[in-house]
């Protein structure tokens, strides 16, 4: 379902989100400090309410254009959206834990690394769903290409065991080092400082680097995802901007807690597997139609033609939202039930 978007509800999208970055950083955090639990609790509740209130913003949006029953789809499809994204970016934040702790970098400065990695994030998450949203314009046959990614990523996910990233592979720090002139020391909080005449980055600049690398890995896995939900623009960039906006909160909220939910990558391979085979369906109906003649009175033949034809949008978007929230739920719970066995290795 096609909605056009006015530039009002762009302009509003960007408003919202530079004020709450100018709170956040201009008055909230203006020095660098590790935040107590209190002040992440308040801010996890900040970011998450200002998604839903843009959610409410949505439904209004449209149903103001478009009547009801297409605001209520659409805040359907950002909601769902947003769940899939926050769930991956969660993942995210437990390879963040990894490259802090590589690189010992002191709590007070993780803050601010986290910031510019997020503001990176929103640059390089505008231009890569932009341009696969256009991409899936001009030759929609790519979406079964992220289907089979995302359904490849989910089944790999399963028996993966190493965390995935690892920010202890030394090639990815030489191959930073080989272009960026970087000291092994921390300066405070800059990013560089001269030094014999040169402007040199310090060792946080390549903890930033670092991160945004690892950043742009996993987009490469929740922006296919998102499009398995819809290809809306405004729903993929709004929901997927409004996950990675609280990431920095989140991080501290979680890092404490980060062994506890030792579980929560299965419910996320669970997610991307579900997502990638709901993008696959419409091939395979494709070819149930071709190969079938049509001669037999088939229900499922014919359940499949109105697959087809889009008469199941609505129901495709409920039963996501229902996986979504069901995986990601039973993942936390088993996780609490079912505590991480201690390593007998000493």
């Amino acid at each position: 379902m096609t909605v056009e978007y006015p530039v009002w509800c762009w302009g509003t999208f960007f408003v919202v989100v530079l004020v709450a970055l100018f709170v956040d950083l201009g008055i909230a955090n203006r020095r660098a400090h590790a935040p107590s639990r209190r002040e992440t609790l308040i801010w996890s509740a900040v970011w998450i309410s200002l998604a839903l209130l843009f959610n409410v913003f949505i439904h209004w949006a449209v149903s103001k254009s478009n009547g009801p029953e297409l605001g209520f789809f659409k805040a359907k499809e950002f909601l769902t959206g947003y769940l899939i994204e926050l769930s991956l970016s969660v993942d995210n934040l437990f390879v963040f834990l990894l490259i802090f702790g590589y690189f010992k970098v002191p709590k007070k400065y993780q803050h601010r690394v986290l910031f510019w990695g997020i503001m990176g994030a929103l640059l390089m998450r505008m231009l890569m769903i932009f341009t696969g949203a256009e991409l899936v314009e001009r030759f929609h046959w790519i979406l079964y290409v992220f289907g089979v990614f995302l359904l490849w990523t989910g089944v790999k996910m399963f028996g993966d065991n190493d965390g995935g990233f690892n920010p202890e592979d030394s090639r990815l720090v030489t191959f930073i080092t080989r272009f960026v002139r970087i000291s092994k020391h921390y300066e405070g909080s800059n990013f560089t400082v001269i030094k014999d005449g040169k402007r040199t980055g310090t060792l946080l600049l390549l903890v930033l680097i670092v991160v945004e690398l690892s950043d742009v890995m996993f987009a490469v896995d929740s922006i296919p995802a998102i499009f398995g939900i819809t290809t809306d623009k405004f729903i993929v960039y709004t929901s997927n901007i409004f996950a990675i906006l609280g990431l920095r909160t989140f991080f501290f909220l979680l890092a404490d807690l980060a062994d506890r939910f030792h579980l929560l990558k299965f419910g996320l391979a669970f997610i991307l597997s579900f997502i990638g085979v709901k993008m696959l369906l419409p091939l395979a109906a494709a070819g149930v139609l071709k190969f079938h003649d049509g001669s037999a009175d088939s229900g499922f033949y014919n359940w499949v033609q109105r697959f087809h034809n889009h008469e199941f949008q609505q129901s495709m978007v409920n039963i996501s939202l229902g996986v979504v929230l069901a995986a990601l739920l039973l993942s936390v719970v088993l996780s609490l039930l079912l505590p991480k066995k201690e390593s007998s290795d000493t």
